[in-house]
């Protein structure tokens, strides 16, 4: 079963988890904000996909944070603003199991179908 990780009000969360039942694929649906987020699991896909592809920097979030905290960012204060700020994360995050994908645009779409279709 996939794990959809993200936001219930978020407009990308709302397409993916609507595509995936119209798909008839199994899932679970985790809300950050009222399921929670465990930094270990947080530091797991910084370091499987990298913190530019996990930090949501084109968000409001990112864009009202002071300057200071911008320029002097390392992975471990990007954590701790992502766990305090879970909009700060790009969602949705998909768990397979063994990886996993974040986002949903056009080629994300592709991808996981290619990956449903392959049986992950």
């Amino acid at each position: 079963m996939i794990t959809v990780y993200g936001i219930k009000n978020c407009d990308t969360i709302k397409k993916a988890l609507k595509w995936l039942t119209d798909q008839s694929v199994a899932h679970h649906f985790h809300d950050f904000r009222k399921d929670g987020l465990e930094r270990q699991m947080l530091q797991g896909w910084v370091t499987e996909l990298g913190l530019d592809v996990v930090l949501n920097k084109r968000g409001t979030t990112w864009r009202k944070l002071p300057d200071a905290d911008k320029e002097s960012l390392t992975e471990a204060t990007a954590i701790d603003l992502m766990l305090e700020q879970p909009a700060m994360i790009k969602r949705p995050v998909f768990d397979f199991g063994d990886h996993r994908r974040v986002g949903f645009a056009k080629k994300d779409v592709a991808e996981i179908e290619a990956l449903l279709q392959s049986g992950l």
